[in-house]
């Protein structure tokens, strides 16, 4: 459940994060003054759709800790995320049973292959004025991978 005061001081960091008052923060993320006057008042709770918007249009926004002020503001993209693998079907040829169409279907761990990096970067003429790196994003062997938005 979601502690209305807690939640009401959260977006309060947020307006004075971004220096916004109430009515431009309400109409940068496309709701009316008067909700967000209700929201900070406490007279009203912050609907689901309310908070997918903060989420829309600031991206530093954590869920978890606009919901219930667990983790971090602005939001930390430096963490490792492990990534799952995906299980592939076995080949009919591989498992037959003589079963029938409602058989149950056995699965195996199916590795991708591995991209592979170019010892040469090719210069693709970008300059600053015209591209902007929004995310580096780099992948390990072990499956993980770390993203960094500069």
């Amino acid at each position: 459940m979601v502690n209305i005061d807690d939640f009401v001081k959260r977006l309060e960091i947020i307006l004075d994060y971004y220096a916004l008052n109430a009515s431009s923060f309400a109409d940068k993320i496309g709701v009316q003054r008067s909700s967000m006057s209700h929201l900070l008042s406490g007279r009203n709770k912050p609907s689901l759709d309310f908070v997918m918007k903060i989420m829309e249009v600031f991206p530093d926004v954590d869920l978890y800790w606009i919901l219930n002020g667990k983790g971090s503001f602005p939001k930390n993209n430096d963490e490792v995320v492990e990534m799952t693998k995906t299980p592939a079907p076995i080949s009919s040829d591989e498992n037959i049973s003589g079963g029938d169409l409602f058989s149950a279907i056995n699965y195996r761990e199916v590795e991708k292959p591995a991209t592979r990096i170019s010892s040469e970067i090719k210069n693709q003429n970008l300059s600053s004025e015209e591209s902007e790196i929004v995310k580096i994003v780099i992948f390990y062997k072990n499956g993980t991978f770390k993203a960094y938005n500069p």
